[in-house]
């Protein structure tokens, strides 16, 4: 029998919002409509961005994700002190995101063939950052750290609970999409976002399963118990 490799669960937390981050940077590069955990955020900076130039793409997710912790803390009746790291962490995804969306917009982009690569290397990313997250006990993004907590409360599946999360998110993003620029016009959600609300669950539960076949994810710093209260 194989041995498996540890994989220390902290550099798991690190490479995967690195990863995440810069998958959703391809997807936005690619322009077949963004991953719909992301859409409602990329929304809102396109809007509000033609009137403030300096909010970012970035600045938008951690200022929604703010929103979403409080919602979290409704939901579950309780605060942890692991939640307000989980805003440290949006703010860390953010400036990745801005750093990762002017690197890859140096990028050439040859039509078609190049959008479906570009969009292909974002779904993945997104798809292993996630699962990476999923393995570490620091608190991960808001998004994420919703599915995680009202998984664990509920006692359902991760993936699944992922899964309806994802498909609230694109509804939300299509709302937005229909009050910014009206009926018939999609901005941000198109084809790839649905695409990617149907599979993203799937292809995150593929990658764990992956992870988990040849690592063993184990804590290296005496954290846990901190977030964990």
């Amino acid at each position: 029998m194989k041995t498996k490799k540890v994989f220390p669960s902290e550099l798991a937390y690190l490479i995967g919002i690195i990863v995440l981050a810069f998958g959703a940077a391809f997807m936005e590069k690619a322009d077949f409509g963004m991953s719909m955990v992301v859409a409602p955020a990329y929304l809102l900076h396109l809007k509000i961005s033609e009137y403030l130039p300096f909010y970012s793409f970035g600045m938008s997710e951690y200022v929604l994700q703010f929103f979403v912790l409080i919602l979290l803390c409704i939901v579950m009746g309780k605060f942890k002190k692991g939640y307000l790291f989980s805003f440290v962490t949006a703010v860390f995804y953010g400036f990745i995101l801005d750093f990762a969306m002017k690197l890859i917009s140096f990028l050439p982009l040859p039509g078609i063939p190049g959008r479906v690569f570009f969009y292909l290397i974002g779904i993945t990313f997104c798809a292993v950052g996630i699962s990476l997250i999923f393995h570490t006990y620091i608190p991960p993004e808001a998004y994420d750290l919703f599915v995680k907590e009202v998984a664990a409360k509920t006692g359902k599946d991760i993936n699944k609970v992922k899964t309806v999360y994802d498909i609230c998110s694109c509804a939300v993003g299509v709302i937005l999409s229909f009050i910014f620029y009206g009926f018939g016009h999609f901005v941000g959600v198109k084809g790839g976002t649905i695409i990617c609300a149907l599979i993203n669950g799937y292809l995150i539960s593929l990658c764990s399963r992956f992870f988990e076949s040849i690592f063993v994810f184990e804590d290296k710093l005496p954290w846990r118990k901190f977030f964990s209260e």
